[in-house]
């Protein structure tokens, strides 16, 4: 039996969300925000934490600087119970990760500072670890510079080990969408874009074009599609579930929350309908309270959420 239902490697960060921001930002002048939130940032790290939350047990490899930002970022990891005892906290001049998120009524601005997202390299990894695990996940695909260029041959590795593995590239913020990603794909059981991220995933100027093209190179396409729910491609079968109503707040890591939901029920043995449910409540429970993670850390109101959502099919 593998110690791990799921082991990531990848990036943890925090995120600074600023609510109430005015739409335009002229220059040198002092601007107020109505509301703020200081959590968990980080694609890799919020899928972690809240995949952990659910009940599966996750294995974590990550870099984050000797600074009060990494301290901050591991406290809610470890009381997920995700294991972070291949976390490295790196001294220097490269700190952990910021990004600053200004929320607006329907659409936000971000700017990351990468810091140490972009410090983590083969040479950290300790493929023991990884490789005691049921599958293996990568998030991030374009800020994970140092290691970008050799995630085709982990996830080979990963395969030949016996893992199943899904990839979320996220975005690229330089748009190219090169980089190895081709080759990633080919080594890849589940990739979980969003609806943009197909598209330029697959040099597609419509996701129906994209989603044929990349099912032809990924068993399992699965498709966010933010209020219209979600859709899965697999071979020949077809397969979109609706999104959930809820009261919303803001749309921060509610993508990386469907992932963890989806996988946690893949992983469970669910068939792709239920996974995609899965997916679509964790995502949707995720944008009830600010932030990727802090729905999923109230464990009576996360159990709460879940009973009663469950119930309406």
């Amino acid at each position: 039996m593998p110690r791990f239902d799921l082991t990531i490697a990848g990036e943890i960060n925090l995120d600074l969300i600023l609510y109430g921001v005015p739409e335009e930002l002229p220059r040198e002048r002092e601007l107020l925000a109505d509301g703020m939130m200081l959590t968990l940032g980080g694609s890799s790290a919020i899928m972690a934490h809240n995949l952990a939350a659910l009940g599966s047990r996750v294995g974590f490899q990550s870099r984050i600087g000797d600074d009060q930002f990494g301290e901050i970022a591991l406290q809610p990891l470890r009381q997920s119970g995700v294991d972070v005892s291949r976390v490295r906290q790196t001294a220097g001049a490269v700190k952990t990760g910021l990004t600053v998120i200004l929320q607006r009524e329907g659409w936000r601005n971000m700017v990351t500072y990468a810091g140490t997202i972009a410090e983590l390299t083969w040479d950290d990894l300790d493929f023991e670890y990884l490789t005691d695990s049921r599958h293996f996940h990568i998030s991030s695909f374009y800020l994970q510079s140092g290691l970008r260029a050799r995630v085709p041959e982990l996830f080979r590795k990963m395969k030949a080990a016996g893992l199943t593995t899904s990839l979320d590239t996220n975005d690229d913020p330089d748009d190219g969408w090169e980089g190895g990603l081709d080759e990633a794909l080919r080594y890849v059981d589940i990739f979980l874009p969003n609806e943009r991220e197909a598209q330029k995933a697959a040099r597609a100027n419509d996701l129906e074009t994209a989603v044929q093209k990349l099912s032809a190179i990924v068993p399992l396409v699965v498709v966010k599609m933010g209020s219209e729910g979600a859709m899965a491609q697999r071979g020949g079968e077809r397969l979109v579930s609706a999104a959930r109503k809820v009261e919303f707040v803001d749309a921060v890591g509610a993508g990386d929350s469907f992932d963890s939901g989806f996988l946690h029920e893949y992983l469970q043995g669910g068939d792709l309908a239920a996974c995609l449910a899965a997916g679509n409540l964790a995502g949707a429970f995720s944008t009830t309270r600010p932030g990727g993670i802090e729905a999923f850390r109230d464990a009576s109101y996360r159990k709460g959420f879940l009973e009663e959502h469950r119930l309406q099919k």
